[in-house]
């Protein structure tokens, strides 16, 4: 199995997973079960993105457009980071 996301892939969080504020450090993190990873303003960006409903070319569109960068740059650091968390389990697709 491929983890790279395909531009009509809807990548969403599984069951158990969420986006959370840090009150201690600040911050966001993702929340899993027994887990947490702290969130930098760029997985943030890109997280509070992944509804389940939006594809990954819609994403990768929103981001470069909202921060006026090179698509193919966006497209690449999201794949990277996507494929990452989903090879953590912390991501699931909806093709």
């Amino acid at each position: 199995m491929s983890l790279a996301l395909a531009p009509t892939d809807r990548p969403r969080l599984p069951r158990g997973v969420r986006l959370a504020q840090d009150r201690v450090r600040g911050g966001m993190v993702l929340l899993a079960p027994e887990k947490a990873i702290a969130l930098d303003a760029i997985g943030e960006a890109i997280l509070t993105r992944v509804t389940g409903d939006a594809t990954f070319a819609e994403i990768v569109s929103d981001l470069a457009d909202t921060y006026s960068a090179p698509r193919d740059q966006i497209e690449s650091d999201v794949q990277a980071f996507l494929q990452s968390l989903r090879a953590r389990v912390f991501l699931t697709v909806v093709k």
